[in-house]
């Protein structure tokens, strides 16, 4: 055998192979990874570290692809940079990173990345490219050092993170703290945007034309870094014209537990030269916005919501969380969702082509300025709503003579679903919950309403919400009380009428006739009502408007208010001795 190795020369042959494996394993990067500190970067926030960021950027992409190192720091960055394919920036988070409100961003730790080009450029290059196939952004935060809060309107810059034409790019563990506009997707299949957070300004994130199946999950935008107020002039900017955001053509996305606070528009869904979208959405959120949900254009084949939360702007008077344009041609199909907050209309649907489906959906709030408002507005097209809740009284679906079809089965609502039909048999309404109270002439000669209590709000339009057995009107609300045709009536009503709701005109009308004026302080007003040929008269309430924090010292009540009724009774001159107890539907 030794003589066979020496023969053959085996050992210098072995060597020579392991010696050549050593050498070249020497002279590659390890794991294919750079360093941006180890390679000349100054992480002080002042010396501009766009050449050394791009230099190993570009040896990565060179290289086939790997990860550049970005350890902890802030790193001012003058310029744009570009992430070629197969390449990851990649700072120190591995979980979304957020900063506390109000936080200035020199406590921001972790890898930061300080953007300064483009300002007052919309339409210029962005910050960071992601600018092949498998480019990635994870792990950073990117915060724009001459941002400030009291331009109003804000400075615009071009996208922070923009990719076009380069497939399955990420954006990963960020986050995105003051940008005019956060992420741009055009013509990027099969990306995957998650766990990111911040406060984009004009709009959070974009795509358009992402023909295979896009991935967006586990966003939060929300005011960190910003002292927030709602009336303060920048966060009333973005309250009202910034979009969360915005889908125009996508085929198949997903987009799956994210959030948004304090927009314009939350969730926005619109038509480019391209189409426009279809997906599958699942756990939105949208507090404090104008239009929590706005479809302009959607696919035939729909945009499925499920699990959504949606509340309107706080303080508005005319926030709708679920508008659906005139436009629109697809389907919006609604499961689990719930809506509350200072909402005027839960539904808007004006589209004549599309159609609308809500199944065991809840709605708690809406009409909050007291115009009459019904939850679901449907103006036009085609609607189903099925095994949903409704917690107010008053209108919940008011449907328009243009309406092709309603088809409303197995819904609830305290004091009995209402539906105002102008649609006529294209309406068709099964087992849904019936009012408490079954009325019958006698029923309508003689009953007594507790205002305040659960069931009034069949009655009443135009007042302020229920509180301990009252409720507020406004300047001027409404009584629609039921009465028995051609029999005249004696009503009571139990009010209180403080000093600043008082002038000469103030007192209970009806068309446009004062029957009786109203006394200052708590009492008791007894006006007789005509015989007519309906079944039902209305009348109205009027006062001086007024707002408590305005009049009484140490108030921060600042709605605007009235005067106050805690029951009212109304009898024909032919009743009986039975009080109808309207609110329960049992006789007292």
């Amino acid at each position: 055998m030794k003589n066979l190795i020496k023969k053959t020369n085996v050992v210098p042959v072995l060597l020579a192979v392991v010696l050549g494996a050593w050498s070249a394993l020497a002279q590659a990067p390890v794991a294919a990874r750079w360093n941006v500190k180890e390679s000349g970067a100054v992480a002080d926030g002042q010396a501009d570290c766009t050449a050394v960021f791009q230099r190993l950027l570009d040896g990565a992409g060179a290289a086939g692809g790997g990860v550049v190192e970005v350890p902890a720091g802030r790193y001012a960055i003058k310029g744009h940079l570009k992430i070629p394919a197969g390449v990851t920036l990649q700072g120190v988070y591995r979980v979304l990173p957020t900063t506390q409100r109000n936080r200035q961003t020199r406590e921001l730790g972790g890898s930061v990345l300080l953007a300064y080009a483009g300002r007052g450029q919309e339409q210029g290059e962005p910050f960071i490219r992601l600018a092949g196939n498998n480019a990635v952004l994870a792990g950073m935060v990117i915060t724009y050092p001459e941002w400030k809060q009291t331009d109003v309107p804000p400075v615009p810059y071009p996208p922070c993170v923009y990719a076009e034409h380069a497939e399955n790019v990420g954006v990963e563990n960020c986050l995105l703290l003051n940008p005019y506009e956060g992420i741009k997707l055009v013509r990027s299949a099969r990306h995957l945007i998650r766990n990111v957070c911040g406060y984009p300004i004009k709009r959070g994130l974009y795509v358009d034309e992402c023909y295979d199946i896009g991935r967006i999950e586990n966003i939060h935008y929300w005011p960190f870094g910003v002292h927030y107020k709602a009336d303060d002039p920048f966060c009333k900017w973005i309250n009202t014209q910034g979009v969360a955001f915005e889908f125009a053509r996508t085929d198949w996305h997903y987009v799956c537990n994210t959030f948004c606070f304090g927009y314009g528009v939350g969730y926005k869904f619109s038509e480019t030269k391209a189409g426009s979208a279809n997906g599958n959405f699942l756990g939105l959120g949208a507090d404090s916005c104008q239009r929590a949900v706005l479809v302009e254009q959607a696919q035939g084949s729909g945009l499925l919501i499920s699990n959504g939360e949606f509340v309107g702007r706080w303080g508005s008077r005319d926030s709708i969380t679920l508008e659906i344009g005139e436009k629109a041609k697809g389907k919006v199909s609604l499961v689990n969702c719930a809506f509350w907050g200072p909402i005027e209309r839960d539904v808007w649907m004006r589209s004549a082509e599309g159609q609308f489906t809500a199944s065991a959906c809840h709605f708690v709030n809406w009409d909050n300025a007291g115009a009459g408002m019904p939850a679901i507005q449907l103006d036009a097209g085609r609607a189903i709503v099925q095994g949903c809740t409704f917690e107010q009284d008053g209108t919940h679906i008011r449907i328009a003579a243009a309406v092709k079809s309603a088809l409303l089965t197995a819904n609830q609502a305290e004091g009995g679903f209402e539906v105002e039909n102008a649609a006529g048999n294209r309406t068709q309404t099964a087992a849904n919950q019936p009012p408490p109270a079954e009325w019958n002439a006698e029923a309508k000669k003689h009953y007594q309403l507790a205002i305040g209590a659960a069931g009034d709000g069949r009655f009443l339009q135009g007042w302020h919400g229920r509180e301990v057995h009252m409720r507020w009107s406004m300047a001027e609300s409404l009584l629609k009380l039921p009465v028995v045709p051609n029999e005249p009536y004696t009503l009571t009503l139990k009010i209180d009428a403080p000093k600043p709701a008082l002038s000469p005109e103030a007192g209970l009308y009806l068309d446009g006739k004062r029957l009786a004026s109203f006394a200052p302080g708590a009492g008791t007003v007894t006006v007789e009502l005509p015989a007519t040929a309906a079944d039902r008269i209305t009348l109205a309430v009027k006062c001086t408007a007024w707002v408590p924090a305005q009049v009484h010292k140490g108030s921060h009540d600042d709605r605007t208010l009235g005067v106050h009724l805690s029951e009212l009774t109304m009898r024909a001159k032919s009743a009986g001795p039975r009080v109808f107890n309207a609110n329960t539907g049992e006789w007292k």
